[in-house]
């Protein structure tokens, strides 16, 4: 399979899936994707999976369940239609479950470099 030939969104899938053991441990955190040329190179989870109050930890024990794992994946993939033309940068798919329900946001982060920029400029 070649990688480059895939769409974004195809990809995106293909992340949600290596991370699915995770997410269903998980209740709340923020999966990022990083992107050069329109392919995901590195991703993962950022999550606090423990909670305190009182001087009192507990871990927390209830994840995302498939259910809530697959309309994820369709609100991430969905979100993809609001990314512009920049072909570099980060995406960050915040989740958290409040009261059974689950709630997600999404923030795009585009990148340049300054050296593409400056080599554009003197030819």
């Amino acid at each position: 399979m070649v990688v480059d030939q895939l769409s974004l969104a195809r990809q995106l899938d293909m992340v949600f899936k290596e991370l699915q053991e995770e997410l269903s441990q998980l209740s709340s955190g923020t999966i990022f994707v990083q992107i050069r040329n329109n392919l995901i190179g590195k991703f993962g989870i950022r999550h606090l999976p423990l909670e305190g109050s009182d001087g009192k930890v507990e871990a927390k024990v209830q994840g995302l369940t498939e259910l809530q794992q697959r309309s994820f994946l369709k609100t991430a993939i969905e979100a993809l239609k609001y990314k512009t033309n920049w072909t570099h940068g980060e995406i960050h798919f915040d989740f958290t479950v409040r009261h059974n329900k689950l709630c997600t946001s999404v923030q795009f982060e585009s990148n340049y470099n300054m050296s593409n920029l400056l080599m554009r400029k003197s030819n």
